[in-house]
C-alpha cells in the first residue's frame, strides 16, 4: 500500500483505542441518558469518564467539555452559536484569519449574509498571522475572534496565546480551532486563555465522528453560546442526539494515551521530519517549503516541486505504490482549486500549482517511500 503521508487529513487509530471501543460496543451499549436501568447509567460512566479524560489532556475543567460530531460541529457552533447574542447585544463584528478550516470560513460567510461584518486577517508568507494584526482589528462592537492553532495546509503554529492574553478580561469571545495541536501541542494548550475550542478525536489516533467543543465561562459568567440544532437535552441542552458511547471512548482512552506519551511521540514525528529533509536534500530535485519550517508543528511539511504538478505527483505515487500524500485539506482537495491558504500567503498560481502537503504520526515513515517521491520528481525535472 506504501506510505501513509496524510495524518492531517485523518490518524490511524490506535490499536488501544481500538480494543476500547469494541468492548463498549460488545458490552455496554446502552443509551447514556437512560436513566432507569443499569445498561443506561453504564454507558453514561463511560462519557463522563471519557469527558475527564479530555478535559485532562487539555487541563481543562471537565464540565467544559461537550462532546460533538467533530471539529466542522465544533467550528459552527462557535460561530453560529453566538449569533443571537451578537444581535442582542449589538456587537455584529469577527475577525477570522483568511487560512482558517472551511467550518469556519463558511459559517463567518453565512452570517455576513445577515448583515455581520467579518474581517479576514491575511497571513504573511511565512504562513502566519501577526498577533496585532488580529487584536489591532478589535473594536467595541466585535463578538468573536477565531484563529486556528495549527494550519492544516501547512503545519504553522498561529500566535494563538498572544492573541488570548490581550483579549483576556474583554467582553470579546476568543474561538481557537485546535484540531490539529490537540494531543501535539499539550504544554502550550494547557496555557492558552480562550472561551471557545475545537478539536476532534480522528486527528489525535481517536476515531472519526467524534469531538468536542470546550465552551468556558466568559469573565466569570456562564457563556452566550447558544445551540445550533434542537430536539434533546443531551450535552446540557448544548448540543442533541444520542450520544455515541462507543466513539466517545475511544476519544478519551486517544485523550488518556496521549497525555501520558505526547512527548516522545513530539521525538518521533521530529525523527520522521530529519528523515525526510535528509532525503530531499540528497536528491538533488528543486524543491521550496511553503511557510517556515521554524514556526510549524514537526508532522507536516507543505513543499513545491519546481515544474511538477501536485496532481500528476500525487497520481503517480498512487500508481507506483509509494503511498498517498495530499495537496491540502481533505476537504477540498477534491475541488482541484488552488490552495486558497497559500494563495493567502502571497505564493503565485505555479508555486502554489505544485505544492503538496506531507504530514506524518509516530510510525516510522517509510524512508523508500520519500525516495521513490524524489525519483518521480527528478525524472520530471531532467535531473
Amino acid at each position: 500500500m506504501g506510505a501513509y503521508l496524510d495524518y492531517n487529513a485523518s490518524t490511524p487509530v490506535d490499536e488501544r483505542v481500538l480494543e476500547k471501543m469494541t468492548d463498549i460496543y460488545r458490552n455496554h451499549f446502552g443509551n447514556a441518558d437512560s436513566r432507569t436501568h443499569r445498561f443506561g447509567s453504564d454507558a453514561k460512566s463511560i462519557v463522563e469518564d471519557a469527558r475527564m479524560k479530555v478535559a485532562g489532556l487539555l487541563g481543562t475543567a471537565d464540565e467544559f467539555v461537550f462532546f460533538t460530531s467533530g471539529s466542522t460541529e465544533s467550528n459552527n457552533m462557535a460561530v453560529l452559536g453566538l449569533e443571537e447574542y451578537g444581535i442582542r447585544s449589538g456587537k455584529r463584528h469577527i475577525v477570522t484569519t483568511a487560512i482558517e478550516h472551511k467550518s469556519i470560513l463558511e459559517p463567518c460567510r453565512h452570517l455576513e449574509k445577515k448583515g455581520f461584518e467579518i474581517e479576514y486577517v491575511l497571513p504573511h508568507e511565512d504562513g502566519r498571522v501577526h498577533a496585532e494584526d488580529v487584536v489591532g482589528r478589535v473594536r467595541p462592537d466585535t463578538l468573536l475572534v477565531s484563529v486556528m492553532h495549527v494550519n492544516n495546509e501547512t503545519g504553522t503554529i498561529q500566535p494563538v496565546e498572544e492573541i488570548g492574553k490581550a483579549l483576556e478580561g474583554t467582553e470579546v469571545y476568543f474561538h481557537i480551532d485546535a484540531s490539529q495541536s490537540c494531543g501535539k501541542l499539550v504544554e502550550e494548550l494547557r496555557r492558552l486563555r480562550y472561551d471557545l475550542l475545537s478539536a476532534s478525536a480522528h486527528k489525535m489516533y481517536g476515531p472519526q465522528g467524534v469531538g468536542v467543543l470546550v465552551i468556558r465561562n466568559k469573565n466569570g459568567r456562564r457563556s452566550e453560546l447558544r445551540p445550533i440544532m434542537y430536539g434533546g437535552g443531551q450535552e446540557r441542552g448544548m448540543r442533541p442526539g444520542t450520544l455515541p458511547a462507543a466513539l466517545i471512548g475511544g476519544m478519551g482512552e486517544a485523550a488518556a494515551i496521549l497525555e501520558k506519551e505526547y512527548a516522545a511521540d513530539r521525538e518521533k514525528c521530529g525523527e520522521n521530519r530529519r528523515m525526510i529533509f535528509e532525503v530531499l536534500r540528497e536528491s538533488g530535485v528543486r524543491f521550496r517549503i511553503n511557510g517556515d519550517p521554524a514556526l510549524s508543528l514537526n508532522n507536516t511539511l507543505n513543499i513545491s516541486f519546481d515544474g511538477y504538478d501536485s496532481e500528476a505527483l500525487m497520481l503517480a505515487m498512487e500508481m507506483e505504490g509509494l503511498g498517498g500524500i495530499s495537496n491540502g485539506s481533505a476537504c477540498t482537495s477534491h475541488s482541484y482549486e488552488p490552495s486558497y491558504v497559500l494563495r493567502a500567503m502571497g505564493l503565485d498560481d505555479e508555486r502554489i500549482s505544485c505544492a503538496v502537503r506531507i504530514s506524518w504520526g509516530r510510525e516510522p515513515v517509510d524512508r523508500q517511500a520519500v525516495a521513490g517521491m524524489t525519483e518521480l520528481v527528478k525524472a520530471w525535472q531532467g535531473e
